[in-house]
């Protein structure tokens, strides 16, 4: 991964959303609930304050609307603060 986040923001790797069909609808991607878990696939070394807590390969959830979304290479990410991610799982 070329992508290294700076200070203590981690870099995640979103879990799809789950596909959900009503009585043979089809809810379109746009509808779709944003995923609130995800991998944990770079991290940033840390501030004086803050200490990284994370690593590479953490399971993790996240607030519905936290962090920023990126596209790199065709693959979507979420970069955030390590404060924004809610729990290790």
């Amino acid at each position: 991964m070329s992508i290294k986040p700076l200070a203590d923001r981690v870099l995640i790797k979103s879990a799809p959303a789950e596909e959900k069909t009503i009585g043979g609808i089809i809810i379109p991607d746009s509808a779709k609930e944003k995923p609130l878990k995800g991998e944990v696939i770079a991290v940033g070394s840390g501030t004086k304050d803050e200490i990284m807590v994370l690593k590479t390969g953490d399971q993790v959830l996240f607030g519905k609307y936290a962090g920023t979304e990126i596209e790199w290479e065709g693959d979507k990410f979420l970069i955030m603060r390590q404060s924004d991610v809610l729990a290790i799982i």
